[in-house]
């Protein structure tokens, strides 16, 4: 599958992205309109962690869940940009261990990543009904969190080759201007991230972490149809997605995408 420009958006008021069309997979990457929340965390921001009102919070999930039953129980993490994966069952879903990725085999088992620029991944093995779910800032990608998830899913039962990813709404190389040195980094440490970084203003690089991103999972075993990259960059479209950039490095909301297997 390749890359999407035609989104998919439930008829309520949240919207929601999807990749595949196939009713058995419940996934989606969630924009931030919809909600209640207020100021930076306007309006469905779904995170109790940076900082918004938690009734508002709540209110937000009791939107969602209208919309989304099977969003019921979300297995979380507490998110540290690193290549950490953990394997989630419906007894250890409320636990929320450090790390940046998260699988599971059990159906009925939703497994929820935050962003705010950086890469959501979502994978999935439909014949086998394994599902994984990966947040992929710059140090992840460094880190190569796509080549872990995909490990994580194989240990579980999944076949690489029937694997398919999805990147959700994620800053662009339009708008992801880092030092030269963090571009060096980069194209120093992984395999053909030179291909994907272009000079910027003196001292600057831009780099396209979502072309890097398919690259690792086509290292991993994914056949590269099997790919898909859905939705805008963030910063550019920051009315529809939260955006750290884009607020400026302030605190801002997080937007969810979800992936697992209904019960």
């Amino acid at each position: 599958m390749g890359d999407h420009t035609e989104l998919l958006r439930n008829s309520g008021a949240v919207e929601i992205i999807r990749a595949w069309p196939d009713a058995s997979i419940c996934h989606g990457f969630i924009g931030r309109a919809g909600g209640v929340s207020t100021g930076a965390f306007a309006s469905m921001n779904l995170s109790y962690w940076v900082g918004d009102d938690e009734r508002a919070v709540d209110a937000n999930w009791k939107r969602l869940r209208s919309e989304v039953p099977a969003l019921e129980l979300v297995a979380r993490l507490n998110q540290v940009h690193g290549n950490v994966v953990h394997a989630a069952t419906r007894d250890t879903a409320g636990l929320r261990p450090a790390g940046d990725g998260i699988v599971t085999a059990e159906p009925g088992v939703m497994l929820g990543i935050f962003t705010a620029d950086c890469v959501p991944i979502l994978l999935v093995d439909a014949k086998r009904k394994i599902a994984g779910a990966l947040h992929a800032g710059w140090r992840g990608v460094i880190a190569d969190i796509a080549r872990a998830g995909v490990h994580a899913m194989v240990q579980l039962g999944a076949r690489a080759s029937d694997i398919r990813a999805a990147m959700g709404p994620s800053i662009g190389q339009c708008c992801f201007e880092v030092d030269a040195e963090l571009g060096d980094r980069f194209s120093n440490e992984i395999e053909g991230a030179r291909n994907h970084t272009r000079a910027g203003r003196p001292g600057k690089a831009f780099i396209d972490l979502r072309a890097i991103v398919r690259d690792q999972l086509e290292r991993a075993g994914l056949a590269r149809a099997n790919i898909a990259s859905v939705g805008p960059c963030t910063r550019c479209a920051s009315e529809q997605f939260f955006s750290r950039r884009a607020a400026g490095g302030k605190t801002t909301g997080l937007q969810m995408s979800f992936v697992g297997f209904a019960a």
